[in-house]
């Protein structure tokens, strides 16, 4: 088996009909599907029991999250690659080709970003990659911009997780997803390590993905506001090298605390405090798998700082998901 497509889902049946049977309308065929149900109580499962025998179903007796619902289905995947797919989308019939094309290009390029666009307005981006700053916040490539094909050839940082490509050569080496993220910036943890350890992440432009729950600027619930608030910091404790962590500290702690002062005015104040009080909490474990994912670092410092993308282009995307500027 060639490919392994990982789907996870939530209460989200309404949208597992057009994802399954966008998967089976694949130009590319070697290739297995494993749902995993994160405890849904609207009937998924046995909706895709009865529906799509050739899906495999992964049952799980509660939400576990994102990052450990994958977990958990790797050990039945057989793939020598790895797809990760929300269950809110619908994927174009050359999905998997155009992916598998561009990972055997080159055998050290770990991940591959599908070009996610959104579901009801398919000119524009949902996600073609993602990109950190020196700010020690990571951003969605594109988001709501037109397609145009500017990003087609240009560099990301690795892909977003709602539709991505990962080489299990790679996995094996420096593990699949961090569980204790739940949700959120799990995938540019996943980015971080792979790259760290010398691994290339490349875009497939025409690997299309239409995804139906595009986040906008203006969401700012209690549940993201404390993940990825909290989760920007595990990635960033886990994985800056403590010179560009040093060097880059006053943009870190702005960028933190503007995010911060935003929540507190939106009334998400509790979630945001919370958070940085969990990280806290956190330290000790996160210092030690720091430890080890430094420990399998093969880029110096200099060649970490050059995957930043630069502060002027994220400054503009910062403002676009506080909800502070619209799309243009």
């Amino acid at each position: 088996m060639k490919v392994s497509v990982i789907i996870l889902t939530w209460n989200g049946q309404a949208y597992l009909k057009e994802c399954l049977d966008s998967l089976a309308a694949q130009t590319f065929r070697d290739f297995e599907t494993i749902l995993v149900d994160n405890g849904s109580c609207d009937g998924s499962a046995e909706y895709v029991r009865n529906t799509y025998p050739w899906v495999q179903l992964l049952e799980l007796p509660e939400n576990v999250g994102f990052a450990e619902g994958n977990n958990r289905s790797l050990a039945l995947a057989r793939g020598m690659y790895i797809v990760t797919l929300n269950n809110d989308t619908k994927v174009d019939p050359a999905f998997l080709a155009e992916l598998i094309r561009v990972a055997e290009g080159d055998a050290r390029v770990g991940m591959v970003a599908a070009r996610m666009r959104n579901y009801y307005r398919p000119e524009r981006i949902d996600a073609a990659g993602l990109k950190i700053g020196s700010n020690g916040l990571g951003y969605n490539i594109g988001i709501g911009e037109v397609d145009d094909g500017r990003y087609d050839n240009g560099p990301l940082f690795g892909p977003c997780g709602g539709a991505a490509l990962y080489r299990r050569e790679m996995i094996d080496e420096i593990g699949f997803f961090d569980s204790d993220f739940f949700a959120y910036y799990e995938d540019f943890d996943l980015a971080w390590r792979a790259r760290l350890a010398g691994w290339k992440a490349l875009a497939a432009p025409r690997a299309l993905v239409y995804h139906v729950h595009s986040a906008t600027g203006g969401e700012m619930s209690r549940f993201k506001v404390y993940y990825t608030q909290r989760n920007k910091w595990f990635v960033i404790i886990k994985n800056w090298p403590t010179a560009l962590f040093v060097r880059h500290l006053v943009s870190i702690l702005c960028a933190d605390l503007a995010a911060l002062c935003l929540a507190v005015l939106r009334g998400r104040g509790l979630a945001a405090v919370q958070a940085r009080i969990d990280v806290l909490r956190n330290l000790g474990r996160l210092l030690q798998k720091r430890c080890e994912v430094q420990g399998t670092r093969k880029l110096s410092d200099q060649q970490v700082a050059s995957l930043f993308s630069p502060h002027e282009h994220l400054f503009l995307t910062f403002m676009r998901k506080m909800g502070l500027r619209h799309n243009d």
